[in-house]
């Protein structure tokens, strides 16, 4: 028996499409990671790709791990050549070898927020700036989101029209780059933009790059921002053999600059057919159908979203109960009290709160 066997219809027909643009729209509990590593052994043992042409992208270094440590059982040795790694390391790896290209040393410092909260502070005092007006955490929060817009010093302040708060946050956006570049360091956002630079202005180490990564996977596509989609799109465009995997009804991160639109627009962007190049995975393995009646209603709601209708074969289950708290104290003594008295009973309680 065929491990491929073991998978539902979509999940199989994703595990198979291997060549070209491929969005998966995978529901919650409908197996993606399961089918992201049976993909990834397909790649290898069936079509013969090498380990080391696989690149796959997570959203955590948990998430990285545990694709690794599923891939070692499944692949063995072979498991080991691919690539599973979060946005920021993949490019930490990528800068070791090429940031000389943009005046960094390979033993580059990589920031934490308190040593970006200390350079900020040390450049309000320089320039005179009232750290009660321009408190270091908000000014970082506005960099932090030119970043993920891949918007340069200067373009923020050409783009502030006059605005005296953000005129003084660009001028200490521009103080902040000269001060990291000079004690040869980038802050977490650099990972990604001085990546994306490189490919942009050196095609030569881009065509290296695409060449290594020839099938890339991305997971939670849906909580991408405009930088981390320009840095798939430029590995991606040479040989098009982009799987994301995401769900339009589970984008959590608008806060930290997730743009919705990347899954939306997957087939427009990457020029892929909509009825071959989206499959949906509905099936879910983690919830009886009561409960997913009672989701599929609520996600019905949401605006901009590509629709899918999850199921299970794992019967009706319990009738949902509906509790609406007075405070987040209520709740929170609610959800404690009603997982304690399952436990007590030896029953598996699974809520639910929004």
């Amino acid at each position: 028996m065929s491990i491929y066997d073991t998978l539902n219809k979509e999940q199989r027909e994703a595990v198979f499409c291997t060549e070209g643009p491929l969005l998966m729209l995978a529901g919650a509990g409908s197996g993606k990671t399961r089918s992201l590593t049976h993909r990834i052994a397909y790649l290898i043992e069936e079509k013969g790709i090498a380990p080391w042409n696989i690149l796959a992208i997570t959203f955590t270094n948990k998430a990285a791990g545990e694709l690794k440590e599923r891939l070692a059982g499944m692949l063995g040795e072979a498991g080991q050549g691919i690539t599973a790694a979060t946005f920021h390391s993949a490019c930490a790896r990528i800068l070791r070898r090429e940031c000389d290209k943009l005046g960094f040393s390979s033993s580059f410092t990589i920031y934490d927020s308190d040593d970006s909260q200390r350079t900020v502070k040390s450049i309000l005092r320089e320039l005179g700036i009232s750290e009660k007006m321009f408190p270091p955490r908000t000014i970082l929060s506005e960099i932090s989101h030119a970043k993920d817009l891949l918007q340069e010093p200067d373009e923020y302040i050409a783009s502030a029209a006059g605005d005296y708060r953000n005129l003084t946050i660009g001028k200490v956006y521009k103080h902040y780059q000269k001060k990291l570049k000079a004690a040869n360091a980038m802050d977490f956002d650099d990972m990604i933009c001085h990546t994306v630079k490189l490919f942009e202005q050196f095609p030569d180490v881009l065509d290296h790059y695409q060449n290594l990564y020839k099938y890339i996977m991305v997971d939670e596509y849906q909580d991408t921002n405009k930088a981390q989609f320009r840095l798939v799109s430029l590995l991606s465009q040479k040989f098009h053999n982009l799987c994301v995997v995401g769900d339009d009804d589970q984008s959590i991160y608008k806060f930290r600059g997730a743009t919705i639109e990347n899954i939306l627009n997957f087939e427009e962007q990457f020029d892929c057919n909509a009825d071959t190049d989206v499959i949906k995975l509905e099936q879910n393995y983690r919830s009886t159908q009561n409960i997913l009646n009672c989701a599929n209603q609520l996600i019905s709601n949401n605006q901009g979203r590509k629709g899918k209708n999850l199921w299970t074969a794992s019967g009706d289950g319990e009738k949902v109960t509906v509790y609406k708290a007075s405070s987040e104290r209520s709740e929170a003594k609610f959800v404690a009290d009603t997982i304690l008295e399952d436990i007590n009973k030896g029953r598996n309680c699974l809520l639910y709160t929004s």
